[in-house]
C-alpha cells in the first residue's frame, strides 16, 4: 500500500508503478560529486551578490538537479533559491525556472520541519513569478514544476491557511487554463499528478472539487493530454496514496467528500477509465484499514468503489451486442485494459457478470490479441505490403498489460468460480472459440510467411504461449468446479471434451510440463474414457483426412502450395489426439476408429518426424490390443488394418518408419489377432520379403559386420532380429510357416551372417521354457544348421571354378538358389 510516510517524492513512486513513462525533467541518471555540489551553491551565491547571471550558472543549477536523490536543501539554500528566482537585477533564462522550482520542491519534501515564515515567503515569491514570468516563459516543464511545488507546499503540515489557499487557487488556475501544455510533453504527467495528489490530501473546500474536475475530466478535452495505460495506472496509485492518507489520519470528512466527488453522482465530463482507476485506488487503500471508529465508513467506501466498477462494466457491455468479438474503438479498448489492470492490482472483488465478461474480453482481445494480429498480418500479405506489424507486436510484448497477464488471469478465474451458470457458460464458450481461432490463425500466418519473417512468428508465439497458460489455468478452474457430483454426467463429459479439443488447438504452444496442465488432462481424460459417446465426440473433433492433406487459402485468389508434413501447428494438434485417443480406445467403437482415426493414423505413420510416427504406431498398438475377442466387428477391423499397416510401415523402412514403432506394432498384432489369422500370415510374409530385399546384396555387409548382432545399425539385421523374436510370439498355427520362410531366408545369407543368426537361435531356443513349441524348434534348428552347412559346401564347389582371388574375397559368396533351398526344407 502507498503509505505517505514512505513516499518522499510522489511523482517518482507513480512512475515506478505505472510501468510506462520513465523520463522527465527530473529524471537524471547521473549524480554530481560533493565537491561539484558545493561549487554549484557557491557560484549561485556569487551570481546573486554580483547581480549577474552568467551562462555557467545554468550549468550549476543542472549540477544540483542531477543530485536530487542525495541532495539536501536546507532553509539557507532555500532562501538563496528564492532570492535568485525573485531577483529583479537580471533576467533568468526560461529553462532555469523549472530547475529552480524543482530545487525548492526538494527543499519542501526533504525538510523535516521547514520554517513557516520561509514557506509563506516562498508562496509570495511563487505568486509573483506565476503572475509575471509564467505568461512570458511558459513551457510544459515550467507548468509541471509549478503544480508540483504548489501542491507540495499545500501539503506541508504547518503551512498557514492563507498560504495554502493561495497555493491551491494558483494550482487550480494552472490546471484549468494551461492544461494544453501537458499534451505537448506528456512525460510531465507524473509531476502534474503528484502535485494534484498533494493538493487533494490538503484541501477540503471548493478547491477540492476543482482539483477533482481536473483529475477526472482533463482526459476528455480535445486539446488535453492523451489517455494511456501508464497514465491510468498513475491515477490508480495516486488515489491509493491519497485515500491511504485519509484513512491513516482518520480524516473522515475528506473520505466522505472524496467518495461523494468520485463515487457518487458523477459528472458527464468525467472519463470512464479514470473513474475505474479511482475506484481501484480506493479498493487498494481500503484493504489495510485498521479496526476502529472509521471501519464502517471505509466499508461503505469500498462498496461504492466496487459498484462503480460494475456500473462502468455494464455500460461498456451494453454498447455493443457482440462485445467480445467485435472491434471496438480506442476508447473502449483503453477502458478494457484499464479495468483488467485495475482488478489485477486491486485483488479479490465481489462477483459481477459484467465484470467477468469485461475480463474475458480484455484477455482475448487486448492482452492476447492474436486474432487481430493474425488478420492484420494476412491483410498485409495479401496486399503485398511490407509492414507486417512487427513493431506493434514488440511494443505489446513490452507493455505492462502483457506483463501482468498472469495476475489478470487469476482475477478472471476467481470471478468465474463465483459466477452463475449462465455467465460461466458464456465465458467458457468465448475461451473455447478463441482456441479454435488461434489454431486457425497461427496455421495461416505460419504457412503464409514460411521463412519470410521468422522474428514475427517468434513474437506471435510468445503471445500465444502466454495465452496457452491462461487457457490452462482457466481449464483447471473449470474442471474443479464442473467435474463433480453437482453436475450431470452428460455435462461433465461435454465440458471434458471441450477442454481436450481446446488443448489440442494450442498444443503447438506448449513448451513446458505444467502441473496444472497435467492435472487437467488427467481429470478430463478420466471423465471421457468412461463413456462411449464422449469418446466418439472427442475423436470426431479431429480434423478429417481431407482437411489434413489439402489447404485452400480462401482469402487469397491463388491456391497455396501445401505440404501437410510441414504444417507444424497441425502436426502438434494431431500428435495431441494420437496421444490421448489410446487412453479411451476401449470405449471407442470400431466404426468410429475405421472412419475417423485410421486414415489419420496411417497418414502420420509416414511423417518425417520420428516422434510423430512413433506415436502413430503406438496408437495402432493400442487399438490392436483393445477390446475382446468376442467383438466380431472389432476383430474384423483389426485384421483388415494389418494389411495396410504392413504396407505403410515397410514402404517407409528404412528411412521414415521408426523400427521401434513398427516392431511394437508387429508384436501387438501377432499377440492379439485370432490364432491362424490370415493377417498374421500376411505380416510374416511381408517381413520376410522385406528382409530378402535388404539382405539380397551381400556386398553391402562385410563379414566382420555380421559378427556383432547386438546394436547392429543395418536395417537387414533389425528385420532379422524381429523375425527371430516372433518365433516365441506367434501362435502354434502360424509357427510352421514362419520357420519355413525364416529358413529360406537364413540359408541365403553369407556364412558369417548364417553363423550369427544360428547362434542367436541356439541361445533363444535354449532359454525357452515353452514345452509346446520347444521340441519342434530344436528339430527345426538342427535341420537348418545342416542346410546351412550344405549350402556352404555347394557354394564353395561352384566357386572352385573361379579364380582363387575372387573366391577368397569376403562378402562375395553367392546365395544358394532359392528353389533348391525350398526343396530341401
Amino acid at each position: 500500500m502507498a503509505r505517505q510516510v514512505n513516499t518522499l517524492f510522489l511523482e517518482q513512486w507513480l512512475r515506478t508503478n505505472s510501468g510506462g513513462i520513465s523520463h522527465t525533467v527530473s529524471g537524471h541518471s547521473s549524480s554530481s560529486s560533493a565537491r561539484a555540489i558545493i561549487q554549484a551553491w557557491s557560484e549561485l551565491r556569487d551570481s546573486l551578490q554580483n547581480q549577474t547571471f552568467h551562462p555557467h550558472i545554468l550549468q550549476s543549477l543542472k549540477t544540483l538537479l542531477n543530485s536530487q536523490s542525495s541532495l539536501h536543501v536546507a532553509d539557507p539554500q532555500a532562501k538563496l533559491l528564492l532570492s535568485v528566482i525573485s531577483s529583479q537585477s537580471f533576467d533568468l533564462p526560461p529553462e532555469s525556472y523549472p530547475i529552480l522550482l524543482r530545487l525548492l520542491y526538494i527543499w519542501v519534501r526533504k525538510s523535516v520541519r521547514p520554517s513557516t515564515m520561509l514557506i509563506d515567503s516562498a508562496v509570495d515569491v511563487l505568486s509573483r513569478v506565476f503572475a509575471t514570468e509564467f505568461g512570458l516563459k511558459k513551457s510544459p516543464s515550467f507548468l509541471a514544476e509549478g503544480i508540483l511545488i504548489l501542491g507540495a507546499i499545500s501539503f506541508v503540515p504547518l503551512v498557514s491557511e492563507s498560504s495554502k489557499t493561495v497555493c491551491l487557487e494558483l494550482l487550480c488556475r494552472l490546471l484549468e487554463e494551461d492544461y494544453q501544455l501537458v499534451r505537448s510533453w506528456e512525460e510531465i504527467i507524473p509531476d502534474v499528478l503528484a502535485g494534484i495528489g498533494y493538493a487533494l490530501s490538503s484541501s477540503l473546500d471548493v478547491h477540492f472539487v476543482r482539483i477533482l474536475d481536473s483529475l477526472l475530466g482533463i482526459w476528455r478535452k480535445g486539446d488535453g493530454p492523451s489517455s494511456t495505460v501508464p497514465t491510468a495506472l498513475m491515477i490508480l496509485h495516486l488515489v491509493e496514496w491519497v485515500v491511504s492518507g485519509y484513512i491513516k489520519s482518520r480524516s473522515f470528512k475528506k473520505i466522505e467528500a472524496f467518495s461523494q466527488g468520485t463515487l457518487g453522482t458523477l459528472k458527464a465530463n468525467y472519463v470512464p477509465f479514470s473513474l475505474v482507476m479511482v475506484a481501484a485506488g480506493v479498493l487498494r487503500a481500503s484493504r489495510h484499514a485498521a479496526n476502529g471508529q472509521g471501519l464502517e465508513i471505509v466499508s461503505t467506501l469500498r462498496i461504492s468503489a466496487e459498484n462503480q466498477i460494475v456500473f462502468i462494466a455494464q455500460n461498456l457491455i451494453s454498447k455493443t451486442e457482440v462485445f467480445v468479438n467485435s472491434d471496438s474503438d480506442p476508447t473502449n479498448s483503453l477502458l478494457l485494459q484499464c479495468m483488467s489492470l485495475a482488478l489485477a492490482r486491486t485483488g479479490a472483488v465481489s462477483f459481477s457478470a459484467p465484470v467477468l465478461v469485461c475480463l474475458a474480453s480484455a484477455l482475448l482481445r487486448e492482452i492476447f490479441p492474436l486474432r487481430h494480429l493474425y488478420m492484420q498480418t494476412l491483410q498485409f500479405l495479401h496486399s503485398s505490403g511490407s509492414d507486417l506489424g512487427l513493431n506493434e507486436i514488440r511494443k505489446h510484448l513490452d507493455s505492462v498489460l502483457f506483463k501482468e497477464a498472469g495476475a489478470i488471469t487469476g482475477v478472471f478465474c476467481n470471478q468465474y468460480v463465483s459466477a452463475d451458470e449462465e455467465s460461466k457458460s458464456l465465458v467458457e464458450s468465448l475461451i473455447w472459440d478463441y482456441c479454435q481461432d488461434v489454431y486457425s490463425g497461427q496455421r495461416q500466418v505460419a504457412l503464409s510467411l514460411r521463412d519470410r519473417k521468422d522474428e514475427l512468428l517468434v513474437d506471435y508465439e510468445k503471445i500465444a504461449e502466454s495465452a496457452f497458460l491462461m487457457v490452462v489455468v482457466f481449464a483447471l478452474a473449470v474442471t474443479k468446479h464442473r467435474l463433480n457430483s453437482n453436475f450431470s454426467q452428460e455435462m461433465q463429459r461435454e465440458k471434458s471434451v471441450q477442454i481436450l479439443v481446446s488443448f489440442s488447438c494450442l498444443e503447438y504452444f506448449r513448451r513446458m510440463r505444467l502441473p496444472e496442465y497435467m492435472d487437467t488432462i488427467r481429470r478430463v481424460v478420466a471423465c471421457v474414457q468412461e463413456n462411449e459417446s464422449a469418446c466418439i465426440s472427442f475423436v470426431e473433433s479431429m480434423p478429417t483426412y481431407v482437411d489434413l492433406t489439402t489447404w485452400q487459402d480462401f482469402s487469397s485468389k491463388k491456391k497455396m502450395e501445401y505440404e501437410w508434413s510441414k504444417d507444424e501447428v497441425q502436426t502438434a494438434r494431431i500428435l495431441f489426439y494420437v496421444r490421448v485417443i489410446p487412453t479411451c480406445i476401449e470405449r471407442l467403437p470400431a466404426f468410429a476408429f475405421r472412419r475417423v482415426v485410421a486414415p489419420t493414423m496411417f497418414l502420420y505413420m509416414g511423417h518425417p518426424n520420428g516422434k510423430v510416427a512413433r506415436a502413430s504406431h503406438s496408437m495402432f498398438v493400442a487399438f490392436i490390443s483393445s477390446g475382446k475377442d468376442s467383438e466380431d466387428e472389432r476383430v474384423l477391423l483389426k485384421e483388415q488394418l494389418v494389411f495396410y499397416y504392413m504396407q505403410r510401415s515397410l514402404e517407409g523402412y528404412p528411412g521414415i518408419t521408426p523400427f521401434e514403432g513398427m516392431a511394437s506394432g508387429v508384436a501387438a498384432l501377432v499377440r492379439h489377432l485370432p490364432a491362424g489369422s490370415p493377417a498374421t500370415f500376411y505380416c510374416i510374409h511381408c517381413l520376410v520379403d522385406k528382409a530378402n530385399k535388404l539382405c539380397s546384396d551381400a556386398s553391402t555387409l562385410k563379414a566382420d559386420e555380421w559378427k556383432n548382432w547386438q546394436g547392429g545399425p543395418e536395417p537387414c539385421k533389425k528385420i532379422l532380429e524381429l523375425l527371430l523374436h516372433l518365433i516365441s510370439l506367434v501362435d502354434i498355427q502360424v509357427l510352421p510357416a514362419l520357420m519355413k520362410l525364416l529358413a529360406q531366408l537364413i540359408v541365403q545369407l553369407p556364412k558369417t551372417g548364417q553363423n550369427m543368426v544360428l547362434n542367436e537361435l541356439y541361445a533363444q531356443v535354449a532359454e525357452s521354457d515353452d514345452v509346446t513349441r520347444k521340441p519342434t524348434l530344436v528339430s527345426w534348428l538342427q535341420s537348418l544348421s545342416y542346410l546351412c552347412s550344405q549350402a556352404k559346401s555347394e557354394v564353395v564347389t561352384s566357386k572352385g571354378r573361379e579364380s582363387k582371388e575372387n573366391s577368397a574375397s569376403p562378402g562375395t559368396i553367392e546365395p544358394l538358389n532359392q528353389d533348391r533351398a525350398k526343396a530341401r526344407m
